[in-house]
């Protein structure tokens, strides 16, 4: 799916809900589809739109589309149209069967213990408690932004104080800038993959993996183990660029697939921010023999087989 970045499928009631970013950055956009592969030509509908000016009116970045407590619920980051970069969270819930007609509202500001650049939030089930991932830069560390995740009370509001997952250290999560961003879960197997992307967002994003068991306490960062080097990088033989801003999603086959966006070029002219050509791309996971995902390398542009 061409120019659309910080790509999510979801599965729900025999239906594949898309999202993403637009280069604009300026509104909330979904399709749906009954295979994964009818996502690409499906029309599209505006869920919302940032207003003219003042709160929220600024860059609209990565927003995600879940289903939970008889309702959907949207998260999507919003800068101000003063300041594009104050980015914070913010949810919209709609009510109906179907989130392309819902009647949608603003909930409000995701709430976590800082005022700050907040980001990237993704959400799941777990052990019958909701939780809820995502970047944040906690004052007093120097990074762009780190992990964090928790228990949700309402869905913009948490259940406990946040555990701090992770923050970039290693040489691949601090190029251009110092970053751990746009988590994504992976649950199989009795473990639990989560999945974030690193470093800046050019040719050299890339996205590293902690590991814990399902069984142990997740809110305890010691349950995490970080991957030492990135599970998934750029290809200079496919011509896939900065591959990141990964999601899951079990295809109509049965099929665990990466769903991530890249560029076909790896040269960009001005800010990477700016550059409109992230697309969406997806290809099957494989699995090593003790069960942990080998996500390979970006497969070539073609047909997803």
């Amino acid at each position: 799916m061409l120019q659309r970045a910080d790509p999510q499928i979801l599965r729900h009631g025999g239906w594949f809900y898309f999202t993403g970013s637009v280069p604009e950055y300026d509104r909330i956009v979904l399709r749906r589809a009954r295979t994964v592969a009818g996502l690409k030509d499906a029309p599209e509908t505006v869920i919302w739109r940032r207003p003219a000016s003042g709160r929220m009116a600024g860059y609209i970045w990565a927003p995600e589309v879940h289903h939970f407590d008889g309702a959907w619920h949207f998260y999507f980051a919003a800068g101000n149209s003063d300041d594009k970069f104050r980015i914070r969270t913010y949810v919209l819930q709609g009510r109906g069967e179907n989130p392309l007609t819902a009647d949608w509202s603003l909930l409000g500001q995701f709430e976590t213990p800082w005022d700050t650049f907040t980001l990237d939030s993704t959400t799941f089930e777990h052990k019958g408690t909701r939780y809820i991932c995502w970047a944040q830069r906690e004052p007093g560390i120097e990074t762009n932004s780190n992990l964090y995740l928790a228990p949700l009370k309402t869905p913009n509001t948490l259940a406990a104080a946040p555990a701090r997952l992770t923050v970039p250290t290693l040489d691949w999560e601090v190029r251009g800038f110092k970053v751990a961003e746009g988590p994504a879960l992976l649950a199989r197997g009795g473990k639990l993959f989560l999945t974030y992307s690193a470093s800046a967002t050019d040719a050299r994003y890339c996205m590293g993996m902690l590991t814990a068991d399902a069984d142990s306490d997740i809110m305890d960062p010691k349950s995490w183990s970080k991957s030492s080097v990135p599970v998934f990088a750029t290809s200079e033989a496919n011509k896939v660029y900065g591959p990141g801003h990964n999601g899951f999603v079990v295809d109509e086959t049965g099929r665990d697939l990466l769903v991530y966006h890249g560029r076909d070029y790896r040269e960009i002219k001005g800010d990477p921010l700016f550059d409109p050509n992230r697309h969406t791309r997806v290809q099957p996971i494989h699995y090593r023999a003790d069960g942990t995902p080998d996500f390979g390398v970006p497969v070539a542009n073609g047909v997803l087989r």
